[in-house]
């Protein structure tokens, strides 16, 4: 009895992991270090530079400015919460990770991952309001309403995780410890687990399917409806006005949809670890690097207010 305490005692020992990051040579992780925070520092300066542009410009309190400095604001956290350790991982500085930082880590990066679905929904419904019911608008996208959709999306999206974080605190880890990943994925985490998963790939399953598919599903649903509203307008610059003001969110969905959906609407961990770890960087890395600039480049209002900020401080 006393050697299967013990034994019991060995398995749940492992509580130090160590990210395994990017196989290669040096000069490749200086590359790909190199690469990384050049991406991480602009992505950062360009959510804080839109942040400030909407702040200071009294033309953009709007809705919709409003839920767009909310996903600046969610961004700037969701590289924050990856991009540092794994930079820090790539030169092999300190590539070991406790069990508990493991956890927030990994808490921290979905649970702020699935407020950007629940965001980007409550994006395009902002759209799909102003382009389909022009006149009622104002009326029922007020302060409050949108105020209770962005903090309902920041709720849900940390209580929803919440539940795969319990499930994977309570597994048991008794060797390897060597995550094969730049930062505490669940595929890649839970893959080393010696005691069953077979609930958190349950759970992990059905919250994507409920976070990414219906997010998804309200998302094209109103682009479906902006879309036929806009090809009713009966002038061709009335029209290219309509869809200028949703085009930005649009090319976001696109690029942030398609590389999630892939990494977790699947049913199984069994999916190519490597595959996964490569979409991630498109996932966590370059979404958040490009969307700032696709809402400054994109947004005429946006480029105005930006240009209108720097005659001033000039």
């Amino acid at each position: 009895m006393e050697n299967t305490n013990e034994g019991a005692q060995n398995e749940t020992k492992v509580m130090e992991f160590i990210l395994f990051g990017f196989p290669g040579p040096h000069y490749l992780k200086i590359f790909i270090f190199t690469i990384f925070l050049i991406m991480y520092t602009l992505t950062v300066l360009g959510n804080v530079a839109i942040i400030m542009i909407v702040t200071a410009n009294q033309r953009l309190h709007t809705p919709m400015y409003f839920f767009l400095s909310n996903l600046s604001f969610l961004e700037i956290w969701y590289t924050t919460a990856c991009v540092p350790k794994t930079l820090v991982t790539i030169l092999g500085w300190n590539r070991t990770i406790s069990f508990t930082g493991c956890i927030m880590q990994m808490y921290f990066v979905f649970a702020l991952g699935c407020t950007e679905y629940f965001l980007l929904s409550v994006m395009a419904y902002d759209r799909y309001l102003a382009i389909c019911y022009p006149l009622q608008y104002t009326t029922i996208m007020n302060f409050h309403f949108s105020s209770m959709l962005a903090a309902s999306s920041w709720l849900c999206g940390f209580i929803i995780i919440s539940i795969p974080a319990f499930l994977i605190s309570r597994l048991t880890f008794c060797g390897p410890n060597v995550i094969n990943h730049f930062y505490c994925n669940i595929d890649s985490w839970i893959i080393l687990a010696c005691s069953s998963t077979y609930n958190v790939e349950i759970a992990a399953f059905v919250i994507s399917i409920f976070v990414i598919l219906g997010s998804c599903t309200i998302t094209l649903l109103s682009y479906i409806y902006i879309i036929s509203t806009i090809l009713r307008i009966p002038s061709a610059k009335g029209q290219q006005k309509a869809f200028s003001t949703c085009s930005s969110h649009l090319a976001v969905v696109i690029i942030w949809y398609g590389s999630t959906i892939f990494l977790f609407v699947k049913p199984s961990k069994s999916t190519s670890l490597e595959m996964t770890k490569l979409v991630n960087i498109l996932n966590t890395i370059l979404t958040p690097f490009l969307n700032p600039f696709i809402y400054t480049l994109r947004n005429k209002e946006v480029k105005e207010a930006f240009r209108h900020s720097l005659h001033w401080n000039g």
